[in-house]
């Protein structure tokens, strides 16, 4: 049983890309191998700084420092630094509204809390007058004359 060979890979570079071409190890001739080149384009740079490290866009490398004498320069400065305290004053508002809302939901929350604690004292002092109702109707009523033994004597006090 043999072993398949590593395919041949050839590299090249177009346009700061890299490319890497593969040819197949069954091709059987020439004009088969031919036929088998692949281009593969590869995100990589063609010539990295460093290990891992981005490229620059190509529109960011050709700036210069004299650039930002220039009016153009200033203009867009002008337009980002207003873009930006528009943003800030946006997030502030953003906030206070949110703490005002905060507030009147504690304050509502409050409201109903003391709400909850009148119903409550009025719900038992409305219980201890239906059980002392209830009490007095059980002390008052008179077992059936009929029937004497089902029933327990009423307490003569």
């Amino acid at each position: 049983m043999s072993r398949p060979s590593q395919p041949k890979v050839l590299s090249s570079e177009h346009n700061g890309v890299s490319v890497i071409q593969s040819q197949s190890h069954a091709a059987a001739s020439s004009a088969a191998a031919a036929a088998l080149l692949q281009q593969v384009p590869q995100l990589v740079p063609a010539h990295p700084s460093s290990p891992g490290a981005k490229a620059a866009a190509p529109g960011k490398m050709k700036k210069a420092q004299a650039d930002k004498d220039s009016d153009e320069y200033r203009q867009r400065r002008e337009r980002n630094n207003l873009a930006v305290k528009k943003s800030r004053q946006r997030s502030k508002q953003k906030a206070m509204d949110t703490q005002q809302r905060v507030n009147q939901l504690k304050e509502e929350n409050e409201r109903l809390e003391a709400k909850i604690k009148l119903l409550s004292k009025e719900l038992s002092v409305l219980k201890d007058l239906f059980l002392e109702h209830a009490h007095n109707l059980a002390d008052n009523v008179q077992p059936p004359s009929g029937n004497t033994d089902a029933s327990p004597a009423p307490d003569n006090q």
